[in-house]
Protein backbone atom coordinates (compact mmCIF):
# COMPACT_ATOMS: atom_id res chain seq x y z
CA UNK A 1 0.00 0.00 0.00
CA UNK A 2 1.10 3.59 -1.14
CA UNK A 3 0.31 5.99 1.69
CA UNK A 4 -0.07 9.60 -0.02
CA UNK A 5 0.98 12.69 2.06
CA UNK A 6 -1.15 15.46 1.26
CA UNK A 7 -0.29 18.57 2.44
CA UNK A 8 -3.18 20.82 4.46
CA UNK A 9 -3.63 23.92 6.61
CA UNK A 10 -2.32 23.37 10.36
CA UNK A 11 -6.41 23.03 12.08
CA UNK A 12 -6.93 24.07 15.99
CA UNK A 13 -6.43 27.67 17.36
CA UNK A 14 -2.83 27.81 18.28
CA UNK A 15 0.08 30.43 17.32
CA UNK A 16 1.37 28.27 14.00
CA UNK A 17 -2.52 27.10 13.17
CA UNK A 18 -4.36 28.41 9.84
CA UNK A 19 -6.85 30.50 11.89
CA UNK A 20 -4.22 32.42 13.81
CA UNK A 21 -2.40 33.01 10.32
CA UNK A 22 -4.79 33.15 7.51
CA UNK A 23 -5.04 37.43 7.20
CA UNK A 24 -3.72 37.65 4.07
CA UNK A 25 -6.09 35.03 2.50
CA UNK A 26 -9.49 36.78 3.64
CA UNK A 27 -10.27 40.14 2.27
CA UNK A 28 -9.10 43.29 4.26
CA UNK A 29 -11.64 45.82 5.85
CA UNK A 30 -14.29 43.60 7.03
CA UNK A 31 -14.64 44.50 10.33
CA UNK A 32 -17.64 45.48 10.19
CA UNK A 33 -19.88 42.57 8.32
CA UNK A 34 -20.45 41.38 12.08
CA UNK A 35 -22.32 37.34 12.55
CA UNK A 36 -21.76 37.00 8.99
CA UNK A 37 -19.49 34.82 6.64
CA UNK A 38 -20.33 36.71 2.83
CA UNK A 39 -22.08 39.24 1.51
CA UNK A 40 -25.56 40.18 2.88
CA UNK A 41 -28.46 42.64 2.25
CA UNK A 42 -26.79 44.15 5.03
CA UNK A 43 -23.16 44.66 4.45
CA UNK A 44 -22.07 47.92 3.98
CA UNK A 45 -20.66 48.76 0.51
CA UNK A 46 -16.99 48.29 2.02
CA UNK A 47 -17.53 45.33 2.45
CA UNK A 48 -18.91 44.30 -1.03
CA UNK A 49 -15.85 46.22 -2.29
CA UNK A 50 -13.41 44.27 -0.08
CA UNK A 51 -14.52 40.81 -1.62
CA UNK A 52 -14.66 42.39 -5.09
CA UNK A 53 -10.78 43.67 -4.83
CA UNK A 54 -9.65 40.99 -3.42
CA UNK A 55 -11.36 38.51 -6.64
CA UNK A 56 -9.82 40.89 -9.07
CA UNK A 57 -6.31 40.48 -7.51
CA UNK A 58 -6.50 36.80 -7.58
CA UNK A 59 -8.40 36.39 -10.75
CA UNK A 60 -5.62 38.79 -12.95
CA UNK A 61 -3.19 37.08 -11.10
CA UNK A 62 -4.14 33.44 -12.16
CA UNK A 63 -4.81 34.92 -15.91
CA UNK A 64 -1.18 35.99 -15.45
CA UNK A 65 0.05 32.81 -14.38
CA UNK A 66 -1.92 30.60 -17.13
CA UNK A 67 -0.81 32.78 -20.06
CA UNK A 68 2.78 31.92 -18.55
CA UNK A 69 2.03 28.07 -19.86
CA UNK A 70 -0.35 28.87 -23.01
CA UNK A 71 1.08 28.60 -26.11
CA UNK A 72 -0.26 32.03 -28.57
CA UNK A 73 -3.10 30.65 -29.72
CA UNK A 74 -4.26 28.88 -27.56
CA UNK A 75 -7.82 28.05 -25.70
CA UNK A 76 -8.73 27.78 -22.23
CA UNK A 77 -12.10 26.95 -20.77
CA UNK A 78 -13.36 27.91 -17.45
CA UNK A 79 -16.29 27.45 -15.55
CA UNK A 80 -17.17 28.91 -12.08
CA UNK A 81 -20.12 29.60 -9.59
CA UNK A 82 -21.08 33.00 -10.40
CA UNK A 83 -24.53 35.50 -10.21
CA UNK A 84 -27.08 36.56 -12.85
CA UNK A 85 -27.09 40.33 -11.54
CA UNK A 86 -24.99 43.18 -10.69
CA UNK A 87 -26.15 43.74 -7.01
CA UNK A 88 -22.95 41.16 -4.68
CA UNK A 89 -25.86 40.50 -2.33
CA UNK A 90 -28.28 38.95 -5.25
CA UNK A 91 -30.04 35.35 -3.98
CA UNK A 92 -27.96 33.90 -6.70
CA UNK A 93 -25.15 33.75 -4.58
CA UNK A 94 -25.53 34.93 -1.21
CA UNK A 95 -28.39 32.38 0.11
CA UNK A 96 -26.94 29.18 0.74
CA UNK A 97 -23.80 31.44 2.65
CA UNK A 98 -26.87 32.81 4.89
CA UNK A 99 -27.92 29.60 5.65
CA UNK A 100 -24.90 28.27 6.53
CA UNK A 101 -24.04 31.55 8.85
CA UNK A 102 -27.71 30.96 10.46
CA UNK A 103 -26.42 27.23 11.27
CA UNK A 104 -23.10 28.64 12.76
CA UNK A 105 -25.63 31.28 15.01
CA UNK A 106 -27.52 28.34 16.38
CA UNK A 107 -24.48 26.86 17.52
CA UNK A 108 -23.32 29.99 19.02
CA UNK A 109 -26.32 30.41 20.55
CA UNK A 110 -26.10 26.80 21.53
CA UNK A 111 -22.48 27.99 23.29
CA UNK A 112 -20.56 25.92 20.69
CA UNK A 113 -18.89 28.41 18.66
CA UNK A 114 -17.69 31.51 20.24
CA UNK A 115 -19.70 34.47 18.22
CA UNK A 116 -16.14 36.34 18.09
CA UNK A 117 -15.02 33.99 15.42
CA UNK A 118 -17.76 33.85 13.76
CA UNK A 119 -17.58 37.55 13.37
CA UNK A 120 -13.46 36.95 12.95
CA UNK A 121 -14.70 34.17 9.60
CA UNK A 122 -15.23 35.50 5.75
CA UNK A 123 -15.46 33.18 3.35
CA UNK A 124 -12.23 32.92 1.37
CA UNK A 125 -14.08 33.63 -2.29
CA UNK A 126 -16.01 35.52 -4.52
CA UNK A 127 -18.93 34.71 -7.21
CA UNK A 128 -18.68 37.52 -9.64
CA UNK A 129 -21.00 38.72 -12.48
CA UNK A 130 -20.33 38.47 -15.93
CA UNK A 131 -19.32 42.54 -16.30
CA UNK A 132 -16.90 41.91 -13.62
CA UNK A 133 -15.13 38.85 -14.97
CA UNK A 134 -15.23 40.57 -18.34
CA UNK A 135 -13.34 43.70 -17.39
CA UNK A 136 -10.53 41.96 -15.60
CA UNK A 137 -10.19 39.78 -18.59
CA UNK A 138 -9.90 43.03 -20.45
CA UNK A 139 -7.33 44.50 -17.84
CA UNK A 140 -5.23 41.90 -17.58
CA UNK A 141 -4.75 41.70 -21.26
CA UNK A 142 -3.39 38.00 -21.69
CA UNK A 143 -6.51 36.70 -23.37
CA UNK A 144 -9.13 37.71 -25.60
CA UNK A 145 -12.58 36.54 -24.53
CA UNK A 146 -14.32 34.44 -27.15
CA UNK A 147 -17.44 33.08 -25.35
CA UNK A 148 -19.51 33.85 -21.91
CA UNK A 149 -22.04 31.76 -21.02
CA UNK A 150 -24.28 31.11 -17.89
CA UNK A 151 -26.43 28.05 -16.82
CA UNK A 152 -28.66 27.73 -13.61
CA UNK A 153 -28.26 24.89 -11.71
CA UNK A 154 -30.28 23.25 -9.21
CA UNK A 155 -28.60 23.77 -5.59
CA UNK A 156 -28.97 19.85 -5.76
CA UNK A 157 -27.65 17.99 -8.67
CA UNK A 158 -29.65 15.22 -8.25
CA UNK A 159 -32.58 16.86 -7.80
CA UNK A 160 -35.22 16.91 -11.12
CA UNK A 161 -34.43 19.18 -13.44
CA UNK A 162 -37.48 19.64 -15.08
CA UNK A 163 -39.04 20.75 -12.00
CA UNK A 164 -38.68 24.33 -11.78
CA UNK A 165 -40.38 25.86 -8.64
CA UNK A 166 -39.58 22.75 -5.85
CA UNK A 167 -37.89 19.70 -4.81
CA UNK A 168 -40.01 16.65 -4.19
CA UNK A 169 -37.85 15.41 -1.15
CA UNK A 170 -36.75 18.28 0.82
CA UNK A 171 -34.40 16.59 3.49
CA UNK A 172 -32.87 14.35 1.07
CA UNK A 173 -31.97 17.62 -0.94
CA UNK A 174 -30.97 19.54 1.86
CA UNK A 175 -28.97 16.57 3.25
CA UNK A 176 -27.29 15.73 -0.62
CA UNK A 177 -26.30 20.30 -0.44
CA UNK A 178 -24.51 19.78 2.55
CA UNK A 179 -22.61 17.18 1.74
CA UNK A 180 -21.75 18.96 -1.24
CA UNK A 181 -20.77 22.32 0.72
CA UNK A 182 -18.95 20.42 3.48
CA UNK A 183 -16.77 18.68 0.92
CA UNK A 184 -15.49 21.89 -0.50
CA UNK A 185 -15.89 24.21 2.84
CA UNK A 186 -15.00 21.62 5.65
CA UNK A 187 -10.74 22.02 5.42
CA UNK A 188 -11.54 26.06 5.78
CA UNK A 189 -14.29 25.59 8.48
CA UNK A 190 -12.28 23.15 10.78
CA UNK A 191 -9.06 25.28 10.85
CA UNK A 192 -11.64 27.82 12.18
CA UNK A 193 -13.71 26.79 14.33
CA UNK A 194 -12.30 23.13 14.90
CA UNK A 195 -13.47 20.01 14.34
CA UNK A 196 -15.69 19.04 17.08
CA UNK A 197 -18.16 21.56 15.15
CA UNK A 198 -18.30 20.32 11.86
CA UNK A 199 -21.14 17.39 12.11
CA UNK A 200 -22.95 19.91 14.12
CA UNK A 201 -22.94 22.18 12.16
CA UNK A 202 -23.44 20.51 8.71
CA UNK A 203 -26.54 18.55 10.62
CA UNK A 204 -28.28 22.11 11.36
CA UNK A 205 -27.16 23.31 8.22
CA UNK A 206 -29.14 20.62 5.98
CA UNK A 207 -31.89 21.18 7.68
CA UNK A 208 -32.21 24.83 7.06
CA UNK A 209 -31.64 23.93 3.66
CA UNK A 210 -34.22 21.68 3.46
CA UNK A 211 -36.74 24.32 5.16
CA UNK A 212 -35.72 26.43 2.34
CA UNK A 213 -35.87 24.58 -0.85
CA UNK A 214 -39.59 23.75 0.41
CA UNK A 215 -40.46 27.12 0.20
CA UNK A 216 -37.94 28.38 -2.80
CA UNK A 217 -36.08 26.59 -5.48
CA UNK A 218 -32.91 28.74 -5.86
CA UNK A 219 -30.50 28.30 -8.05
CA UNK A 220 -26.30 28.65 -8.35
CA UNK A 221 -25.53 30.05 -11.40
CA UNK A 222 -22.44 28.84 -13.42
CA UNK A 223 -20.41 30.81 -15.61
CA UNK A 224 -19.00 28.91 -18.22
CA UNK A 225 -16.28 31.09 -20.53
CA UNK A 226 -13.64 30.22 -23.54
CA UNK A 227 -10.92 32.32 -24.46
CA UNK A 228 -7.59 32.87 -26.55
CA UNK A 229 -4.30 33.36 -25.39
CA UNK A 230 -2.93 36.41 -27.77
CA UNK A 231 0.38 36.34 -29.81
CA UNK A 232 3.16 36.85 -27.36
CA UNK A 233 4.90 39.98 -28.12
CA UNK A 234 7.78 40.22 -30.33
CA UNK A 235 11.46 41.01 -29.04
Amino acid sequence: MVVISVPCMNGGRGEASYAKNSDIQVPENLETNKRNIYITKSSPPSVCQAFLEQFQRDFSAFLSLRSEEIVSGGRMFLTFIGRSIADPSSKDCCRLWELLTKALIQLVNEGLVEEADVDSFNLPCYFPCEEEVKSIVREQGSFILDTFESFEVNWDPSDDVNNKSFVFNKDRCGQNVANSIRAVTEPTLASHFGNAVIDPLFARFATLVAEHLAVEKTKHISLVISMTRKQHAQP
